[in-house]
This record gives structure tokens, C-alpha cells and sequence, in this order.
């Protein structure tokens, strides 16, 4: 019987969290607020912004709702992590990559009352809205969490 993977899927979420902490502290010890740092001309630059809703700007300055919304939804995804995810290596790579980026941007709404974001993507004619690494994480937990729902469907089990 495979393990929960307990350790390494805990090193991945501390990583992934402690990057997203650690680049927003940079952000907002060496940035002005609205500066940007060009990276690959207009296409990637480093501007230091502010949010205080969710993504595209939803929900501004509706904490509250974000508190309650996060404490759920992590709780949620341990649940699912202890029922569900046994033995299934992407499934509680997606959950913990969730976590990760959902207590990210918690903490900063706890500390800040707004999330900081940095990464500015200009996609062809298109400026993607400012995000960070805890966004990256949720969105990339999203995809994993999808494939593994619809594109293997079974994992890798054994209970």
C-alpha cells in the first residue's frame, strides 16, 4: 500500500509558499508601488500592484468574504487530500499546489488587506492581469486537478 506522501508533498507546498512570501516581500522592500522592471521588453516586466479583490479585480475589498472563502476551501482540500488522494501522486500534487496558493494570498490579505502581485505578461496584444506565485500555483493546481478528473480519471490508486 502506497503512503500519502506526506513529507515531499508537505516540502512542495512550504517551497511553493515560501517563494510566493519571499517574492512579495522583494516586491514591496525594493519596489514603488505601480514601478516596473522590464524583463523581456513589454512582453514580461516585474510591476509591483496591489489587489484587493480576486482575480481580473472581482470582489474589491470584500475581505471578509475572502477569509471565510479561504478557510473553506482549505479545509476542503484536506479533506479530499486524506479521502481521495491516497496513492494518487498527481492528484495531491494539484491539492497541495491549491493549498499553496490559496494560503498565499491569505496571508497577504491577513497582513496587508490586499494581495501583491508583480508579474506583468503581455500576451501578443493581450495585458494578462498582474499576478504572482501563489496565483501560478492555484492555476497550475487547477490544470492538474482537471487532467487528472477528466484525462486519467483513475490515477494511480491502490486502496
Amino acid at each position: 500500500m502506497k503512503s500519502y506522501r506526506l513529507i515531499p508533498m508537505t516540502l512542495i507546498g512550504l517551497f511553493i509558499l515560501g517563494l510566493d512570501q519571499f517574492t512579495k516581500y522583494l516586491v514591496v522592500r525594493f519596489m514603488e508601488e505601480g514601478e516596473s522592471i522590464p524583463i523581456l521588453g513589454k512582453y514580461l516586466e516585474l510591476t509591483s500592484h496591489r489587489n484587493s479583490g480576486a482575480a481580473w479585480g472581482m470582489f474589491q475589498d470584500q475581505m471578509i468574504f475572502f477569509y471565510v472563502v479561504t478557510v473553506v476551501v482549505v479545509a476542503i482540500l484536506v479533506y479530499v487530500y486524506i479521502k481521495e488522494a491516497k496513492g494518487n501522486f498527481l492528484l495531491q500534487l494539484a491539492i497541495v499546489m491549491l493549498m499553496a496558493g490559496s494560503l498565499g494570498n491569505f496571508i497577504d490579505r491577513i497582513l496587508f488587506q490586499e494581495v501583491v502581485d508583480f508579474i506583468d505578461v503581455l500576451i501578443v496584444f493581450y495585458d494578462f492581469p498582474i499576478f504572482n506565485v501563489a496565483d501560478s500555483a492555484l492555476t497550475v493546481g487547477v490544470i492538474l486537478m482537471l487532467l487528472e478528473f477528466f484525462f486519467t480519471g483513475k490515477g494511480d490508486k491502490d486502496a
